[in-house]
């Protein structure tokens, strides 16, 4: 029942928890924050008014307790509870709890959540109201997998009833692989989500993923037009923009109307969005209802000019939507990019650390629309300079999201604001990031579901290690200027002076993807001397030189770096985009190293399974371990053929990255 509040907790944490503190704040609302042991730092903790602590670090601990949620609204006074996205938000038993307690649920009814919360009762529903689906069958304990597969027909995806974000999901192309698809599928749900049931489904070919966001009060639903969100990497979203390129005025209508049904026929009040499926042929499929604030609502706002988290407020408190979201107008285009920490030239696997700097020039922090007004660069950041980065949660850092007028404008803006960003003390996907806006796909609008697969190459480094000797040697005169700034001794000499005639300076650095490269440089009278790699570099020219500044005119033509340094990390920002260097030892000792054949963890996890014993025969790419870290299993593969010769873990055993799991004899070693 909506009444009025005026003090929101708000159940979730990053990026959407000081996006909704931000919302309340605007209107006037006091807020309350929950934070796990390991968010105890986090911005959005600062942000509330107040905060309470959960005991804990796991997620089914602390944001996924819902008692401990309810205490904490009850000991801070809060009488509303905003859930945001993810953990909680499309858990129907905790909005019926919050209610229960005589709160305010900032979200549509727990029974249409129910409803759309499991996707079996979703495709029901939604065959009763007339909006199209896609050919599929539900998957119980006793059911036959081969028959059902038969019925439904190659290839099929096998999916999650409840949660989404591409968890508990997995394709089969054949029959051989429905059975461990699945299982795999079932538990991952079930770990994900506290509900191991699964459905399949057709797997349409090369299909665009389509949105509509509506907005429903007491006396009308709306459609607030369309996001595309078709480029996906295992099943998760990268970019969204709005409107999409694909629909035009009249699929728009028909899209907007099978929305309106979707909601209506669950009586859903609030925000939410319905998902399709546009095949190539212009048909589109309902695929799911998210009923909760999206992760790319932001586009919407932008185009719209509406604050979707500021009609969420008025609607639950019983009022009406504006008159701008009663009638929208779209104006312009907006395009927004999932900032991970994540390394996309291994795979994309997550990273875990410490923020060192995060700066995008120009971008303005959870710059809402005010009065139609709309900011050309907005950043909807959970994290800020010394934020750690743990294995818990998801590895999102922030959204960066640009409008125009225009989308080759709003692109190209876009992706020159995240290349000109000082990233640094993670690895993260923002190379991957501007190389898709720049593509020549993404350019024609030729996106779909399976862009990524097609394009390997876009995750490659922006600056090129071969091409990157300017960022080099930048590198190698802010260090040498650093030192010299430090000296103790002729501090008014010009850095690299010498007296008389001597060897070049040196400085080695490793660099991205491996490798080597040493930088060797002098300042003759005559001007500076630098060799990057060996290879002398022409008609070098120092314009100015600071510990973080580099202005360095080669070949005729003159470029300025940012230079950063932190220990032995070096990051130089320059034409072209980012380079992350570290400088290694002039005189270096002996580590410690891996037996060969060590198989290692490539990030902090759990082991939850063990595919092999000790003694086993493996062929290459064979099954040696499932990690589970960042809400995802993660599958390691044994990189030859050969024997395991041991096993350093067992299942459920914490690992950090780079530990060994285990060590593989490969086939062709020679004996010992």
């Amino acid at each position: 029942m909506a009444r009025p509040f005026s003090k929101v907790l708000v159940a979730n944490r990053g990026e959407i928890a000081r996006r909704v503190i931000r919302g309340c704040r605007a209107r006037g609302l006091a807020t309350v924050a929950v934070h796990s042991e390991p968010d105890a730092g986090a911005p959005f903790v600062g942000e509330a008014d107040e905060a309470v602590p959960l005991a804990g670090a796991a997620a089914a601990d602390t944001y996924l307790d819902i008692d401990l949620l309810l205490a904490a609204a009850a000991r801070t006074g809060a009488d509303a509870v905003h859930p945001g996205y993810g953990f909680l938000a499309e858990n129907a038993g905790f909005a019926e709890r919050v209610t229960a307690a005589g709160l305010a649920w900032i979200g549509p009814p727990p029974a249409a959540i129910a409803a759309m919360g499991s996707k079996v009762r979703a495709r029901e529903l939604m065959e009763a109201a007339g909006v199209p689906v896609v050919p599929g069958r539900a998957l119980g304990d006793a059911t036959d997998l081969a028959a059902v597969a038969a019925e439904v027909g190659y290839p099929l995806l096998v999916k999650a009833s409840a949660g989404g974000g591409g968890k508990g999901m997995r394709p089969v192309a054949a029959a051989g692989e429905l059975e461990a698809a699945v299982a795999a599928a079932r538990r991952e749900a079930g770990a994900a989500f506290g509900d191991s049931t699964v459905f399949c489904e057709r797997h349409l070919q090369r299909p665009r993923h389509i949105e509509i966001q509506v907005l429903a009060d007491a006396d009308a639903t709306v459609s607030l037009g369309e996001r595309e969100c078709s480029v996906q990497r295992r099943h998760q979203k990268v970019l969204e923009e709005a409107p999409s390129t694909a629909v035009d005025p009249g699929l728009r209508e028909r899209l907007g109307a099978a929305a309106i049904a979707a909601a209506d026929a669950v009586g859903y009040v609030g925000a939410g969005t319905v998902e399709f499926l546009l095949d190539q042929g212009g048909e589109f499929f309902f695929l799911e209802m998210n009923t909760r604030l999206q992760v790319e609502h932001p586009v919407t706002e932008l185009v719209l000019g509406v604050d979707l988290v500021a009609e969420q407020l008025r609607i639950a408190a019983g009022g009406p939507m504006s008159d701008r979201a009663r009638e929208p107008r779209i104006d312009g285009h907006a395009i927004e990019v999932r900032l991970y920490a994540e390394d996309a030239a291994a795979g994309f696997l997550p990273q875990t650390g410490t923020v060192e700097r995060i700066e995008v020039p120009g971008a303005e922090p959870f710059a809402v629309p005010d009065g139609g007004g709309r900011a050309a660069l907005r950043l909807d950041s959970g994290v800020e300079d010394g934020t750690v980065v743990g294995p818990e949660y998801d590895p999102m850092l922030a959204k960066l999201i640009a409008w125009a007028p225009d989308r080759e404008l709003a692109a190209a803006r876009l992706a020159a604001a995240l290349a000109a960003a000082e990233l640094d003390g993670l690895v993260t996907n923002r190379d991957f990031l501007v190389r898709l806006l720049r593509s020549d796909p993404f350019a024609a609008g030729a996106t779909d579901t399976g862009l990524l697969d097609r394009e390997p190459e876009l995750g490659e480094p922006l600056v090129e290690a071969a091409a990157a000797s300017g960022h080099l040697a930048a590198a190698a005169l802010a260090a040498m200027a650093e030192r010299r700034a430090e000296a103790p001794v002729l501090g008014f000499a010009p850095p690299g002076f010498r007296n008389n005639f001597s060897e070049p300076q040196r400085i080695s650095f490793a660099i991205p993807k491996g490798g080597e490269v040493e930088v060797a440089y002098a300042l003759r009278r005559d001007g500076p001397e630098i060799a990057v790699g060996g290879e002398a570099l022409e008609g070098v020219r120092i314009h100015s030189l600071a510990p973080d500044r580099v202005d360095l005119e080669i070949a005729g033509i003159r470029r300025r770096y940012r230079v950063r340094r932190s220990g032995d990390s070096h990051h130089v920002n320059g034409p072209g985009g980012q380079l992350d260097l570290t400088e290694l030892p002039r005189y270096p000792g002996s580590g410690g190293a891996l037996a060969e054949g060590a198989l290692v963890a490539p990030m902090p996890g759990r082991v939850i399974r063990l595919a092999v014993t000790e003694g086993a025969d493996v062929e290459e790419g064979a099954l040696v371990a499932v990690l589970e870290a960042m809400k995802m299993e993660h599958e390691l593969l044994a990189p030859a053929a050969g024997t395991v010769a041991s096993l350093h873990v067992a299942e459920g055993d914490q690992v950090d990255a780079g530990a060994a799991l285990a060590v593989i004899d490969p086939a062709d070693a020679a004996p010992r």
